[in-house]
């Protein structure tokens, strides 16, 4: 009996042991997740931003933005989330003329751009159905950079994003100052 009545305690300071170190692993598995959460949560801002980004530079692009080309502020919405992508003042970075070997004539926005005064019959293509090659086209390649922004101050998303762009435009016209 004298035995016994040593070993009663130490069963529940086992049990006491036990139960802390199942707590710390559980107080560790709720962080663990916590932190993925934030990450995943994150990652998804970063995503919304380049997105709203890319959709400015997608509507600058769809218009005539060359006429007349200006700074412009495009709003973006994903559910319950919106964001302002700051899109900069389109540049022109070059512009350059065609040849008509740079162009097909089976394409309708080439074949508006083919001019030979070496061909015969329509001047755009000759009697063999062969284009001047060597021949300056009527068009020039223009090559465009525009750049947008994003900085959300709810989520805290911050994105940078460019895009180059070429536009076929009448020959002799040069990149705007």
């Amino acid at each position: 009996m004298i035995l016994l009545r040593k070993q009663q305690g130490s069963t529940l300071l086992v049990a006491l042991v036990m139960l802390v170190l199942l707590t710390l692993i559980a107080l560790s598995a709720m962080n663990a997740t916590t932190t993925s959460i934030q990450v995943v949560g994150n990652a998804q801002f970063r995503e919304e931003a380049n997105t709203a980004a890319q959709q400015g530079i997608e509507q600058i692009i769809s218009s005539n933005f060359t006429a007349f080309p200006a700074a412009s502020s495009v709003a973006v919405t994903f559910g319950a989330a919106s964001y302002t992508a700051q899109v900069e003042v389109p540049t022109c970075t070059s512009s350059i003329g065609l040849t008509n070997a740079d162009l097909n004539p089976v394409i309708a926005a080439d074949a508006v751009c083919l001019g030979s005064g070496a061909a015969v019959d329509t001047g755009i293509v000759g009697a063999t159905g062969v284009v001047a090659a060597s021949a300056q086209s009527w068009c020039y390649k223009q090559n465009w950079d525009i750049r947008a922004t994003v900085a959300d101050s709810n989520t805290g998303a911050n994105t940078a994003m460019h895009q180059g762009v070429f536009i076929r435009v009448p020959a002799g016209t040069g990149c705007p100052s």
